[in-house]
């Protein structure tokens, strides 16, 4: 058990044996006898290793594990197998706080996710995607309204977000899989907002669209239409643009992409998509963009990144209901007992406790 969990943030802090046992002050060989469990670390080096992988001690001896099923990783070609490492043992490391935490509750404070069973069972042509979008919309009573945080949308549906922090370094594009039956989806925390909620929205199609498309239909261009579809409506679309036009102001995509949450140069393909512009406009402005260095950095105020709270608010409440302790709350949000106690002050205000 420690061995495997040694030996799991040892590559998550990125770290080779040597590096470890210089850090530690043992010797390689040692570092290497305890990831295998030919032998055990002392407390005082039980101590030195979780400074140097920065895990508590507590992180050794966690009882529960999983394991991820059905990885798959949407990665440029330049992705390490390193990095692609240190990103699944963080992914690892969440999705075992997260299992752990629901555990603690006689009854699931999550749904399930399942699929609407409002779907259709086929899809064609990527022109019947858009119907397809409204649809789960519809289910999931989103409305035609911007949606404000996707991350929530997808908690809240029974999906498990992990947001990592790990230095993809523009070398992942999104990670999927699933923990004891539960669909994760991964973004970086170094993303922008309509990047993190675009590859939301692009992996969950493949989860909604999984089995539905024709032969013809390319999964990949399939999800991406998903996503835009998803994130900006056709009926929002022309709302905002126009059923017809000729040209657009940049201005304009700008706009909807503080709405929306997509980016400019994803709101320019779905005004293409929905036929609000012809090819012609469509290729005019890609070229602008390429000329303005806007395919690779939009100009203007960044999309505010989103974050899970859901993980946190759950603590919370499962500390509030006597479920656990303070030490056992710490440990899972990842804080010490006296950052705990100081956030639950409220900035030095005490929090009012209701007993019922």
């Amino acid at each position: 058990m420690i061995g495997e969990r040694l030996h799991r943030a040892r590559k998550a802090a990125g770290l080779s044996l040597r590096a470890l046992a210089e850090q530690v002050g043992v010797s390689q060989t040692t570092i290497n006898k305890y990831e295998k469990g030919v032998s055990m670390p002392s407390s005082s080096q039980m101590i030195k290793l979780s400074k140097s992988l920065g895990v508590k001690v507590e992180y050794f001896f966690r009882p529960m594990q999983i394991e991820l099923k059905g990885v798959e990783y949407r990665k440029r070609s330049s992705a390490p197998k390193k990095l692609l490492a240190k990103i699944e043992a963080d992914v690892l490391d969440q999705a075992e706080r997260w299992t752990q935490l629901l555990s603690l509750y006689p009854k699931a404070p999550v749904p399930e996710f399942s699929l609407p069973s409002s779907l259709a069972d086929r899809i064609s042509c990527l022109e019947e995607i858009e119907v397809f979008a409204d649809t789960v919309r519809e289910t999931w009573e989103l409305g035609l309204n911007p949606v404000p945080d996707m991350i929530d949308v997808l908690e809240s549906m029974g999906v498990l977000v992990i947001v990592t922090s790990i230095d993809v370094a523009g070398r992942l594009d999104g990670l999927a899989a699933s923990v004891n039956g539960t669909p994760v989806i991964v973004v970086s925390a170094q993303w922008p907002g309509d990047r993190q909620r675009f590859t939301l929205a692009h992996e969950l199609g493949h989860l909604l669209l999984e089995g539905r498309l024709a032969q013809s239909i390319d999964e990949e261009k399939a999800c991406d239409r998903f996503a835009g579809a998803f994130l900006l409506p056709k009926k929002s679309l022309i709302k905002c643009l126009g059923e017809r036009r000729n040209r657009l102001e940049s201005r304009e995509l700008y706009l909807l992409k503080q709405e929306f949450g997509i980016s400019m140069m994803g709101a320019l393909i779905r005004a293409h998509q929905c036929r609000v512009i012809a090819d012609s406009v469509k290729d005019s402005m890609f070229r602008y963009f390429s000329k303005k260095g806007w395919r690779t950095s939009e100009p203007g105020t960044p999309y505010p990144s989103e974050k899970t709270y859901m993980f946190r608010q759950l603590a919370y409440r499962a500390l509030a209901e006597d479920y656990i302790g303070e030490s056992k709350a710490a440990e899972l949000i990842g804080l010490s007992t006296s950052e705990l106690r100081e956030e639950r002050k409220m900035g030095g205000m005490d929090a009012a406790v209701v007993n019922q």
